[in-house]
């Protein structure tokens, strides 16, 4: 299919979403694609993730851009050779791109019943309101997504999700909170947007405009 879904919550930002339904073939065509990423889809032995890994290009296209005007930094990060920001993230049938004059990050989760088991893993902070909540599948999940999205923009190794990211409480009708990030000498507050996505959770995180 075509583009899933854009959003847009912040000026000079946009979130672009795609459903996976279509074969690899169909996905290939139509591609121009670099060394790198020719080079990348020869080592991915699941169809799945060859698929995710394509839709992004087209994601990409809807972006007005391209293939070639991606990079990465050694230690994986995506870049866009025009400045400006932008994550990347895939689970199982959606993927997604956002791209922002901000530093920016993304995540997609399926909603799963586990996440109720892992959640002492990542969970510090909120759980003095986690008891609270109505539907704590989704709402775990956009903790999860929240703290996900933050790690994918500080970049940084050696953060914590329980120790050093902090998600405020949030009303899920909202479709935002607040976040902040303690680490070493920074102490950073961010904007976090999330939405549901079928049976999927997606959050984006941006510094906050009111920091």
């Amino acid at each position: 299919m075509p583009l899933y879904k854009t959003l847009t919550n912040r000026n000079n930002t946009t979130v672009y979403i795609w459903y996976i339904i279509e074969s690899e073939a169909w996905l290939r065509s139509g591609l121009d694609l670099n060394e790198n990423s020719v080079n990348r889809l020869f080592t991915m032995s699941s169809e799945l993730h060859r698929r995710g890994f394509l839709s992004i290009r087209h994601l990409l296209r809807e972006a007005g851009l391209t293939d070639q005007d991606l990079y990465y930094s050694d230690e994986g990060k995506p870049f866009l050779k025009d400045g400006r920001h932008i994550s990347i993230t895939h689970s199982f049938e959606f993927t997604g791109i956002v791209i922002s004059d901000d530093v920016i990050g993304i995540d997609i989760e399926k909603q799963r019943e586990k996440i109720m088991r892992i959640a002492t893993k990542f969970i510090g902070y909120e759980q003095s309101f986690i008891e609270s909540f109505k539907a704590p599948v989704k709402e775990l999940s956009v903790i999860w997504c929240a703290k996900e999205s933050m790690y994918k923009l500080y970049g940084t190794r050696g953060l914590g999700f329980k120790a050093h990211c902090y998600v405020e409480p949030f009303d899920m009708e909202l479709n935002h909170t607040t976040a902040r990030l303690v680490y070493q000498q920074d102490n950073l507050k961010f904007d976090v947007y999330f939405t549901e996505l079928e049976n999927f959770m997606m959050a984006y995180t941006l510094p906050a405009l009111n920091a």
